[in-house]
């Protein structure tokens, strides 16, 4: 396996020299990075050239980096805000929809990767590039070079709002159809922006305002004490199982 994914670094370094990155992964599975506008050069080329043959498309998803980086919880030591900053913190998710954070200083806010598998040489791969207008994020479509990314694309467009340039049917595929935003947006609130029931007066689905107020709770906070001292705790234990084993004084 290993000697394999070596031979498809060496042919993708042979075919894009300089204009892809190229990565690999803990397991040995090598990743690439290119420019938005090489994205069909590059997926026809995966496909057709035999020293790739990546005949499947197994999956194609979105990623939103805003907050990337950013540490919201501390687990070993208590945060200095306490409890309030459970309340009033401002991670994802949880915000005034007026007072949503932005993303100024992130380049690259929206990605699109792909996960190809290649019968032929038994070897896969992971693309992935970033859309360049944050504010209409645009990649092209790649239906036309593996039919499976339809849906997924259209899965990608609906929780993330990245538009599939030449899609055949772009559409929303998992929210309703009066749904506004895409809710894996990290600006998009946790709790949504409506909520839905149904009116049995006026016989129909109505839409209202969402009554509860964004938060969370404080985690749990992990101390350094006599209580989470594993080996004392195992040395008592092993006691008590002598004390009262047959034939213990």
């Amino acid at each position: 396996m290993m000697s394999a994914s070596n031979n498809l670094a060496a042919h993708l370094e042979e075919c894009f020299a300089g204009r892809i990155e190229i990565s690999r992964s803990a397991n040995g599975q090598l990743a690439i990075q290119l420019p938005v506008d090489l994205w069909l050069e590059v997926a026809h080329t995966l496909r057709d050239d035999p020293r790739f043959a990546f005949s499947q498309l197994t999956d194609l998803c979105g990623v939103d980096f805003l907050g990337y980086g950013q540490s919201e919880w501390q687990t070993k030591d208590a945060t200095h805000d306490g409890f309030s900053r459970g309340v009033e913190g401002l991670g994802p998710g949880r915000f005034d929809w007026s007072g949503r954070p932005e993303a100024s200083e992130i380049k690259q806010r929206y990605s699109v990767v792909v996960h190809l598998l290649s019968i032929t040489h038994n070897v896969r791969i992971s693309v992935a590039t970033f859309a360049a207008d944050e504010g209409l994020p645009m990649v092209p479509s790649l239906c036309d070079v593996w039919s499976s990314a339809n849906w997924y694309e259209r899965e990608t467009f609906d929780l993330f709002g990245i538009v599939f340039e030449g899609h055949p049917d772009l559409r929303r595929l998992l929210t309703d159809y009066g749904f506004i935003g895409h809710p894996f947006r990290k600006d998009f609130p946790l709790v949504g922006n409506v909520t839905v029931r149904y009116d049995e007066e006026k016989g129909r689905v109505v839409y209202e305002p969402v009554e509860i107020t964004p938060r969370v709770l404080v985690p749990r906070v992990i101390r350094e004490d006599s209580r989470y001292k594993v080996d004392d705790i195992d040395k008592a234990a092993d006691e008590a199982a002598d004390s009262l084993a047959p034939g213990a004084e």
